[in-house]
C-alpha cells in the first residue's frame, strides 16, 4: 500500500518543446485521436457493399445517433452540418474516459526536474478529461461553433437581436439575460466533464489506497458508466444548442 496518496489538480509537465510544456494530458490526448484516426482508417478500408455482423453493427449505431440528431434539429441541411461535430465530440470524450482505465495510465512513470530543481516522477499518461484546459477547450470549440451556426442560419442581425434588443426596457433585460446564459455554457460545458471525470479519478484513489483489492473493481465498472454517461451528455447539450441557436428566436417561443 502506498504511504500517501497524491491527488494533482494540474496536469503534470513530462517534455517542453522550445517554451511549450508538453503534459501528460495531452500526450494522452495526442493517443486518443490517434486510436480514433487509426480505426476510422482501418474501418473505412474494410467497407463493403454487403456489409458483414460487424459493418452492419457500426452502420446501425451511426444511423441512429444520425436519426436522432436529423429528428431533433428538423432540418436534412443542418443535420448534415452539425452530425459530424456531435460525433467527433462523442467519441473523442469517450475514447478519453475510457483510456482512463487502460493499463498503463499513471502506472508508466518519467523523471522530471521540478521547479525546485529536485528530481520528480510524473506519470507519463493521465486521463484527459481531468485536465480542465482540455474541457475548456472543448467548449470554446463547442460555443464557437453553436454561435456561428445561430448567424448562418437566421442572419448576423437577426441572430444577435436574442442579446441585444432595444425594442423595450423588458426585452432589453431578456435580451442580457440570454448573453449571460450563452456566456456561462462555457463553464457549464467545461466544468460538468472536468468534475465528474476527476471527481472520478480521486475516489477510486481514495477506494484504492484504504481497500486495493476488491471494492475498486465494481467503482472503475461505474466509472465506465460515467464517462458514457459524460460523453453522451456533453454531445446532447451541443445538439440541443444548435437547435435553440438555429431556430428564430422571433418564432420560438
Amino acid at each position: 500500500m502506498a504511504s500517501t496518496i497524491e491527488v494533482s489538480l494540474a496536469p503534470e509537465p513530462i517534455a517542453t518543446i522550445g517554451t511549450l510544456p508538453i503534459t501528460n494530458t495531452l500526450l494522452t490526448s495526442w493517443v486518443s485521436v490517434l486510436i480514433l484516426l487509426t480505426i476510422a482508417i482501418v474501418l473505412g478500408s474494410r467497407l463493403r457493399m454487403v456489409p458483414g455482423k460487424f459493418q452492419s453493427l457500426i452502420e446501425t449505431v451511426v444511423l441512429f445517433m444520425h436519426d436522432f440528431v436529423s429528428e431533433t434539429l428538423e432540418s436534412e441541411k443542418w443535420t448534415r452540418r452539425a452530425f459530424p461535430l456531435i460525433l467527433a465530440i462523442f467519441l473523442f470524450i469517450l475514447t478519453s474516459n475510457l483510456m482512463e482505465f487502460t493499463p498503463g495510465i499513471g502506472s508508466i512513470l518519467v523523471h522530471t526536474i521540478g521547479e525546485a530543481g529536485h528530481v520528480e516522477s510524473v506519470p507519463l499518461f493521465r486521463s484527459v478529461n481531468t485536465d480542465l484546459n482540455v474541457t475548456l477547450a472543448l467548449a470554446v470549440i463547442v460555443v464557437i461553433a453553436i454561435e456561428i451556426m445561430g448567424i448562418f442560419a437566421v442572419g448576423f442581425f437577426r441572430y444577435g437581436s436574442k442579446f441585444i434588443n432595444f425594442s423595450s426596457p423588458v426585452n432589453f433585460i431578456v435580451g442580457l439575460i440570454e448573453l449571460v446564459s450563452e456566456l456561462a455554457r462555457f463553464i457549464s460545458f467545461s466544468f460538468r466533464l472536468f468534475g465528474n471525470i476527476f471527481a472520478g479519478e480521486v475516489l477510486i484513489a481514495v477506494v484504492t489506497y484504504f481497500a486495493p483489492y476488491v471494492i475498486p473493481v465494481p467503482l472503475m465498472a461505474f466509472e465506465v458508466f460515467v464517462g458514457f454517461v459524460q460523453a453522451a451528455v456533453f454531445s446532447l447539450l451541443t445538439l440541443f444548442f444548435i437547435k435553440l441557436a438555429i431556430t428564430d428566436p422571433h418564432e420560438a417561443h
